[in-house]
């Protein structure tokens, strides 16, 4: 009996997504509960499993294709095998793939775009690299460490040359190219969460009176008071302790003093807020995400950080849902992790206001009618000014750089 796999409900206003890429192709075989297609909405990545045991006979849609909740895509044979069910799905192929190239189109199959590209950047062979994600799936990371293996001289072998383009394009002397040189381009489709992202930092941009205030901070006391407690602070919490719990903890206490910078503005209201519920810039395959740690200012360090690292994970992972990115009152956005020294951070709507963290770096700085060597970040903080005046900017950043720099001030709440 063939079941028809529908397009669950996937949150609240989200009415359709993207087929990024099919797990199981016609013919294999699905266990209940996995996975068989990889969604792609306006804010997460979700797979839609399989609610029933048997073989994947069909698809109704194909990669790429925009489906609304409730849409069937697929239709399994209920208890059926995949012995059974392979001959009628091979009868509707014109012609079978060469043996040659199966393990080859097999991975590319199950190769998500991202992980595409790195294959095609790199110039490794796929079907040579074990797989570390779900369902044994190639991450981008795989293909980064067999790339980085080749090229330190290691097995890994390279994959056949890929045939020279049908019409090679001339290359002329004024736009840099030698005569006769053959130059390759790729043109791959935006995600729908990429599309998303645009369409939100550019709306930012068009409708926030936008304007970012800098200081730096000096990282010593915090630092120090790490360094002392980490030991203790995992092994009482199981978790590490990192400087994002902090600046959370620091946040709070500039958003309370400082409301405008928590609140948002809608039609011609203001809305503040008495909780405080801070969206985390993370760095996921596919884009940027932000899930939200609510009521940050009701939590210590231990829930904070975990919080944190469950975030990171399950971004990485892809498993992050709606409700994970729904809401937030302020972001708080670390660009010193990937190396920047300082940045302008977009705001996320209709938040009107993102700290934006960056590398520490040793500088010498004046103290007490000395020069001496610190360890210095740059802090900015991005505001709409149609709600946020300058002074309430700046008051609120000093608040965080002085929380900062004399950690106890988040202890007596000053």
């Amino acid at each position: 009996m063939a079941t028809e796999i529908k397009i669950p409900a996937l949150g609240e206003s989200v009415t359709e997504g993207t087929i990024a890429e099919w797990l199981k192709q016609p013919g294999e075989a699905v266990a209940a509960d996995e996975p068989i297609c990889s969604l792609e909405t306006d804010k997460v990545a979700v797979d839609v499993p399989s609610p029933v045991a048997g073989v994947m006979s069909e698809h109704r849609v194909s990669v790429g294709d925009t489906v609304e909740v409730g849409a069937v895509i697929a239709l399994i044979e209920e208890g059926a095998s995949a012995a059974t069910v392979a001959p009628a799905v091979a009868a509707k192929a014109d012609t079978p793939a060469p043996a040659a190239s199966e393990d080859l189109q097999g991975a590319a199959m199950t190769m998500s775009p991202a992980v595409r590209r790195a294959v095609l950047e790199h110039g490794v062979d796929p079907s040579t690299i074990k797989g570390t994600g779900k369902d044994g799936r190639l991450t981008k990371e795989d293909v980064l460490a067999a790339a980085d293996a080749k090229a330190k001289g290691g097995a890994a072998p390279s994959p056949a040359p890929s045939p020279a383009p049908a019409a090679a394009t001339t290359a002329s002397p004024s736009n840099g190219g030698a005569r006769g040189e053959a130059r390759g381009e790729e043109r791959v489709k935006m995600t729908r969460m990429r599309q998303t992202i645009a369409k939100r930092l550019k709306a930012a941009q068009d409708n926030a009176a936008l304007l970012t205030t800098f200081n730096d901070c000096d990282m010593s006391a915090v630092m120090e008071a790490r360094d002392k407690y980490k030991d203790l602070f995992a092994k009482k919490h199981d978790i590490r302790l990192g400087f994002m719990g902090f600046f959370a903890k620091a946040a709070c206490l500039a958003l309370k003093d400082v409301p405008s910078v928590n609140a948002y503005i809608e039609g011609d209201e203001i809305v503040y807020h008495d909780y405080v519920d801070i969206s985390v810039a993370v760095s996921a395959p596919n884009g940027l995400v932000v899930p939200v740690i609510r009521d940050a200012d009701k939590k210590g360090f231990a829930r904070i950080e975990q919080d944190i690292a469950d975030f990171g994970a399950r971004a990485k992972a892809g498993t992050l849902t709606m409700d994970d990115m729904s809401g937030g009152t302020f972001t708080i956005s670390n660009g010193g992790v990937f190396g920047s020294l300082m940045s302008t951070p977009i705001i996320n709507p209709p938040q009107s206001a993102v700290l934006g963290l960056h590398r520490i770096e040793d500088r010498a700085v004046v103290r007490n009618g000395e020069i001496v060597i610190r360890p210095m970040m740059y802090l900015a903080l991005s505001y709409d000014h149609r709600l946020i005046d300058g002074r309430e900017a700046v008051t609120a950043l000093k608040i965080i750089k002085e929380a900062i720099e004399d950690p106890t001030r988040m202890l007596i709440d000053l």
